[in-house]
Order: C-alpha cells, then sequence, then structure tokens
C-alpha cells in the first residue's frame, strides 16, 4: 500500500539537542488528521521538515512513494499566521494568485484564467469583498481565510496547516472546518497542527499524538484517550480539559 505521506526514522536536532526522534509515521490517502501535543512537542517541526523545509538528521518523508521533488505540485502548505509578513505592500487578489506559481511557473505572469481561480477560492472562504484590500488591513481570521483560499488555488491531494484555528473567531472557525470536512469528502488528506483538545474528536478522523517521539497514531476513535493522553502530556486528563 502507498501512503499519501510516509516518514520513515526522522530524527531533527536544534544545536545537537533532538527536537523529534525516531518518527516514523503512515497517514493513509482521504484522512482529515490532527497532529496533537503539548508546547514544544514538535509539531510543528515535523510538518516542516516533512516539507524539506528544515532538514532532519536522519530519515525520509515520502509523498504517494516518491520524494517531496516529484510530488511538490500536488502539496499544499498553510504556514502558520503569526510566521507572515503582513505588512509587505501587496492585496488579497494578488496573495491567493500566488497559489497558482506552482503551476504556472514563477516567471510567468498570472493571467485571466489564474485570476478566475483565485476568485473562486475567494468566494469559497467568504472573501470575495476584500480582494482589494491590503492584507495588513485585515483582521487576523479574515488572515487565516486568505491563507486557505491561496492553498486552495493549488489544488493540491494533500494540505499541511500549521494551526489554522489558533486567534480566530467562532465564526471564522467554523468556516474552515467546514471547508476542511469539503476537501476530505473529495478524498484530499488533510493533515493538521491543532492544540485545541475539546474539538479533537470532533473534528478530526485521524490523530497523532506527539511529543518528540509519536505516542500514537491512528483512528480518532482508537488512539484518542486517556492513556495516550497522559503519555503524551505527562498530566491528568482532567486538567488538559479544564
Amino acid at each position: 500500500m502507498k501512503y499519501a505521506v510516509e516518514a520513515n526514522d526522522l530524527t531533527v536536532a536544534y544545536h545537537k539537542k533532538p527536537v523529534l526522534w525516531d518518527i516514523d509515521l503512515e497517514i493513509p490517502s482521504g484522512v482529515l488528521m490532527a497532529i496533537v501535543g503539548p508546547n514544544g512537542a514538535g509539531k510543528s517541526t515535523l510538518i516542516k521538515t516533512m516539507l524539506n523545509m528544515i532538514k532532519p538528521v536522519t530519515g525520509e518523508t515520502r509523498f504517494w512513494g516518491e520524494a517531496y521533488e516529484k510530488q511538490r505540485k500536488n502539496i499544499g502548505y498553510v504556514p502558520q499566521r503569526g510566521s507572515v509578513d503582513w505588512d509587505f505592500p501587496t492585496n488579497v487578489l494578488d496573495v491567493v494568485t500566488m497559489g497558482t506559481y506552482g503551476e504556472l511557473g514563477w516567471f510567468k505572469r498570472a493571467g485571466k484564467k489564474e485570476k478566475e481561480k483565485a476568485i473562486k477560492a475567494l468566494e469559497k472562504v467568504d472573501m470575495l469583498p476584500f480582494a482589494d484590500r491590503q492584507i495588513s488591513q485585515l483582521s487576523g481570521g479574515q488572515q487565516q481565510r486568505v491563507f486557505l483560499a491561496r492553498a486552495l488555488v493549488q489544488n493540491a491531494d494533500i494540505y499541511f496547516m500549521d494551526e489554522p484555528f489558533q486567534g480566530v473567531d467562532a465564526k471564522t472557525e467554523k468556516a474552515i472546518i467546514n471547508l476542511l470536512r469539503e476537501l476530505r469528502s473529495m478524498r484530499k488528506t488533510v493533515v493538521v497542527v491543532h492544540h485545541d483538545l475539546q474539538t479533537v474528536e470532533e473534528y478530526f478522523d485521524w490523530v497523532t499524538l506527539l511529543n518528540k517521539v509519536i505516542i500514537a497514531s491512528g483512528p480518532a476513535e482508537k488512539v484518542f484517550n486517556e492513556e495516550n493522553l497522559m503519555k503524551a502530556y505527562k498530566s491528568k486528563v482532567d486538567k488538559l480539559f479544564s
């Protein structure tokens, strides 16, 4: 079986201090998966390593059995909102249109077809009225929707999203999860770094519990339980949900 994503023996270290240790992870196609764990567990580091943004000490990641370079066009990424320079002088439509560059190539100018794709994606996240707005003028939730729209225009098969629900209002959170469920219904694979334990079982059908090593990974109803949560967080479960 070829998994959508398969990490083998990934170890990552900063200044010789291990951040991720001996990660083996298999993600089937068509799942909506949360990566869950305490602060400093290596959640963001894991997806960045999978996407070749961080070089591992050992190991590799395969997408449909191939290296990232061969599947790059089929992989979408939504970074943490806080890691983006929102003062960059560009408007919403241009940011979303940038998502077509993987298909278009960096040295070709986006045309009518690419603009139409961007407009449809903005409609999907209810941000079309803001198409001409400077991104620095948007609220946190609006900025997150713009980044989701940029990922959507790629029409990827696999999406990685780093804390897409962080700092957004309830309306935006509902819009995001509806969009993720729609992607899953289209047999896309969606991997989300997530921090709210109370919504894990409601939002996700697959869960990976991480604390520098893989604690457990699989269907939510099987792995998201008290025993695994205590291993991951080293804390009583009632404290985690209080």
